[in-house]
């Protein structure tokens, strides 16, 4: 028993030294932190360990160790929301208060924003509230397409729920506080069993437009700071030219960061819709690349730069110095989008009351021009394709059969976890090994097979289907197209750009 004491009381100060090295708190705050410690612990005094010299683990690992030994006590139960609630109290000891942090930021935002938003990434991150430790499971890659090279993710970050954390959350009487995952209150909130824990979540805040907004960071990010601005009030997402000038009122304040907004129609936004936010970062997307296809004038904006995007789904570019002029410009085009229609692409703005047309807006500044990029969406179903007319088709379910959101739309393949098991199943069907190809990859499978099998072996098979994988998440862009980049489409395209010349 004794050699265990000893052990915590371990543990608890090479997290406290971590937390100083990664300046969670300061050498004046280190009592304090390892008593808050030990009142979690049950425990009434600290036991003075022998100074560890050399290197500690990291922060996800002590945390995890300290979660061990408090079910080995029968301090919490060993299941994954009561472990999940208990790590993000240990490290709501280590970090500042809200008003403390919001401080921090602005003063290093007068230096320069690139300054404030790393220290705010850098303490999301060492503050274990973006899950690093899990992100790393993540097998990411890049495909190479005719439009530039793809990102695509498969999804390992978020870990499975044990059963007994699954029947607790059914069981468990419905709470509307936090309305959403997306609701102020989440900052600082401890958590329930089917609610995450946000005792170490903390935000900044953010006047837009005379408004109040929220910056914070995905608990798992899909790229380099990838954030979300969030909206004080609970309200439905909807886009509109308000929406357009705080996206780039948002990106004069921070000019190194893109934000985007998901589409506000079922289908085609892939996020939460009750909840108005924005996603952003520090990324540089293949859509943004993307070099313009043809160039246009709209009428009444010489000052605007028009362009469509040489990209899979259908993409306006528009840019200018003014944000003024942006905003009114975008505007013109979303109200344009929304009334068209052309019934021999299967475009239908309307049905009765229920509107279809809808846009993705991605805002960013590159050198001295604002850019507006607004992606063309419908949300029409049909027999032959009941998700969605512009949604990835049934044949390529196998792969991805989820909205395609903001992050996909910019070229950022999201697929699940369950492809990690299931494309080295495909690989061992090419090479002719025993395999257990699962039922709805084994058309696509033997496609692969008879184009591979005179030169795929174990050295190559990996990065073959890796390729073909790229291929499978641009079909899925090209589905979500709403004017195909055949001459069918490019003339519809076209048909539409007169209504805005």
């Amino acid at each position: 028993m004794i050699e265990v004491k000893k052990v915590i009381h371990k543990l608890v100060q090479q997290l406290i030294n971590q937390a100083l090295t990664s300046q969670l708190i300061e050498r004046v705050d280190e009592r304090y932190a390892r008593n808050q410690l030990l009142s979690l612990l049950h425990l009434d005094k600290f036991m003075e360990v022998e100074s560890t010299r050399g290197k500690y683990d990291e922060i996800p690992d002590l945390l995890d160790q300290i979660v061990n030994y408090a079910c080995a006590q029968g301090i919490i139960e060993d299941i994954f929301d009561e472990k999940e609630i208990f790590s993000s109290k240990i490290m709501n000891c280590l970090i500042a208060r809200p008003s403390t942090v919001n401080q921090l930021f602005w003063k290093k935002y007068k230096q320069s924003p690139i300054k404030a938003t790393q220290y705010y990434y850098e303490l999301s991150k060492n503050s274990n509230y973006i899950q690093m430790k899990r992100i790393r499971n993540n097998i990411e890659f890049k495909a190479a397409t005719e439009y530039g090279m793809l990102d695509i993710t498969i999804n390992l970050s978020k870990p499975e729920k044990d059963p007994k954390s699954i029947e607790l959350e059914r069981a468990a009487k419905k709470n509307d506080y936090p309305k959403c995952l997306l609701c102020v209150e989440n900052e600082g909130y401890v958590g329930r069993i089917g609610h995450p824990a946000r005792s170490n979540h903390r935000m900044i805040r953010v006047n837009l437009l005379g408004d109040q907004w929220y910056l914070q960071y995905s608990p798992y990010v899909y790229y380099d700071e990838h954030c979300i601005l969030l909206s004080e009030k609970h309200s439905d997402m909807k886009v509109s030219p308000k929406s357009f000038l705080r996206q780039l009122t948002f990106v004069k304040q921070f000019p190194h960061y893109f934000v985007g907004s998901n589409a506000d129609l079922p289908i085609v936004g892939g996020s939460i819709l009750s909840h108005d936010h924005y996603q952003g970062g520090h990324y540089e997307f293949a859509m943004s690349k993307a070099e313009a296809d043809l160039t246009f004038e709209m009428a009444g904006f010489p000052k605007v730069e028009c362009s469509v995007v040489k990209w899979p789904m259908s993409v306006i570019r528009l840019r200018s110095k003014q944000i003024s002029m942006l905003v009114e410009a975008g505007a013109f085009v979303l109200e344009r989008w929304k009334n068209y229609s052309d019934d021999g692409l299967e475009i239908v703005a309307k049905t009765g009351e229920t509107v279809h047309n809808t846009i993705t807006p991605i805002a960013r500044k590159n050198g001295e021009l604002f850019e507006l990029d607004l992606v063309l969406r419908n949300n029409r179903t049909n027999a032959e394709h009941p998700l969605g007319i512009f949604h990835p088709h049934a044949d390529v379910h196998h792969i991805k059969k989820e909205n395609i959101g903001l992050i996909e739309v910019m070229g950022l393949a999201v697929l699940p976890a369950r492809l990690k098991e299931e494309l080295g199943e495909v690989e061992k069907y090419i090479l002719g090994e025993s395999h257990m190809v699962a039922a709805y990859h084994l058309a696509w499978a033997d496609v692969l097979k008879v184009r591979y099998q005179a030169i795929a072996n174990n050295a190559n098979i990996e990065s073959l289907v890796k390729e073909e994988l790229g291929k499978k998440f641009l079909r899925v862009l090209e589905d979500a197209g709403v004017f195909k980049r055949n001459e069918e489409g490019r003339a519809g395209f076209h048909r539409f750009i007169k209504r805005l010349t």
